[in-house]
């Protein structure tokens, strides 16, 4: 009879070394007013929440650092 690696499990059990998030993780809360989260509005509490994050967005209130280089590009086209 054929044994199984060591490495492999059996998939109806849970794999003990990955914790099940949704039992031991406590849960999540609103970034914007700390209520608990709704799965509909993930990770928000609400829609007024999540339409808060948008406009905080859009206003650039919330902006992604950019570096930018001293270097310019090459000219494009080729030489000639």
């Amino acid at each position: 009879m054929l044994k199984r690696p060591a490495t492999m499990t059996d998939p109806s059990k849970p794999d003990p070394a990955k914790p099940d998030t949704a039992k031991s993780a406590p849960p999540r809360r609103c970034p914007i007013c700390g209520k608990p989260a709704e799965v509909r509005w993930r990770p928000f509490c609400s829609r007024r929440c999540a339409d808060i994050d948008l406009n905080r967005w859009f206003t650039g209130a919330y902006a992604v650092p950019a570096v930018e280089d001293d270097e310019t590009p090459p000219e494009e086209g080729g030489e000639g």
